[in-house]
């Protein structure tokens, strides 16, 4: 039974890639800042930070640990320290590399972002695309990324750069389009919702993480979902299935960038550069090359996964309404003055 070192993994996506893990046969331990209360006799949970490298030699030196699942990292929405952000997300990914290194890992992956784009490029993004983060939480992710280039040689280093991860139980940023679905308001539509975006399924990324752990060489892919529909058409498909009564209504890109910079700058909203960027744009990683070296496929689009993440919401909202202690996309975010909107919708 193949130990592997899991960071993050009572978060939204960590717990996801945890019981995939264990239904496979691996043993894990899990590291996290809150507590995990999931229960399995192949499973060590460990509360901690990854920046503390007296744990992290402990349990390299207790554990013969063949892969690292790297998945832990601090949002930018949770906090606006961003030397914190920074310590967290570039600093742990430093000390956990050294320490994987020096304890002969074989593999480590990494769960990377799109963040490390802030604009669209008129196509899709490939790996060979240069970066250009516009935001700290985009920039500590390309650190990260620039950190474990440096170990290629010495483990089998694969980084997978994500889009925004769904499943039912996916929350965080999310939930604020799920609160106001749920109460029937109306949606605005930047620039009237043509655009598309990408998500990646969290069953479909946890596979891939998977597959990258047999990878016999390093390297970097992107993933995401296929039959990427507009905005207005995946909204609409929800509001239908809801049947609340939502409606959609767009609102000119000169009027809402500008607002929802402003917003940010004063503090008063959860929406940093890269989302109000993203949502007034277009942005599709090109997912070829996941596909043809690790025999990889999407298995579900876009309305299909928000379907699952906003009946989620609708069926535990006042459950969620109470969470505390939990990792970020597994709670409610802060609407800020997003809420007036709310309210004259």
């Amino acid at each position: 039974m193949d130990t592997v070192l899991l960071t993050g993994g009572a978060g939204f996506f960590g717990s996801i890639l945890k019981r995939m893990l264990l239904s496979k046969g691996f043993r894990v331990v899990s590291i996290d800042l809150e507590e995990d209360e999931e229960v399995h006799e192949h499973l060590r949970s460990i509360r901690g930070d990854i920046c503390d490298r007296r744990l992290l030699q402990d349990i390299f030196e207790s554990e013969k640990i063949s892969t690292v699942f790297h998945c832990a990292a601090l949002l930018a929405h949770v906090t606006q320290n961003r030397k914190k952000l920074w310590k967290a997300n570039v600093e742990g990914t430093r000390i956990l590399a050294e320490e994987a290194c020096r304890h002969q890992v074989e593999h480590f992956i990494f769960t990377s972002s799109n963040c490390l784009w802030g604009t669209e490029m008129g196509r899709p993004i490939t790996e060979t695309d240069e970066t250009h983060p516009v935001e700290v939480y985009g920039e500590s992710k390309l650190a990260g990324e620039n950190i474990l280039h440096a170990y290629k040689k010495q483990m089998q280093v694969i980084i997978i750069r994500c889009p925004t991860i769904l499943d039912a139980g996916r929350l965080g940023l999310l939930s604020i389009l799920f609160e106001f679905i749920d109460e029937g308001k109306r949606i605005w539509l930047v620039g009237g919702g043509e655009n598309v975006y990408q998500f990646i399924y969290s069953e479909d990324l946890a596979h891939a993480c998977l597959l990258a752990a047999q990878y016999n060489q390093s390297a970097t892919f992107h993933i995401g979902s296929d039959r990427v529909r507009s905005f207005r058409e995946v909204y609409a498909e929800i509001i239908r299935r809801a049947g609340t009564g939502a409606r959609l209504s767009g609102i000119p890109r000169w009027i809402a960038i500008p607002l929802m910079r402003l917003a940010y700058v004063c503090h008063l909203s959860p929406l940093g550069p890269y989302q109000y960027n993203m949502i007034a744009g277009n942005f599709l990683f090109d997912t070829q090359k996941i596909k043809r070296e690790l025999h990889w496929n999407p298995t579900c689009t876009n309305e299909e996964m928000l379907w699952k993440a906003y009946d989620y919401y609708h069926r535990h909202r006042r459950e969620i309404e109470q969470r505390e202690h939990v990792s970020a996309h597994k709670q409610a975010a802060k609407m800020g003055i997003i809420r007036l909107l709310k309210w004259l919708s």
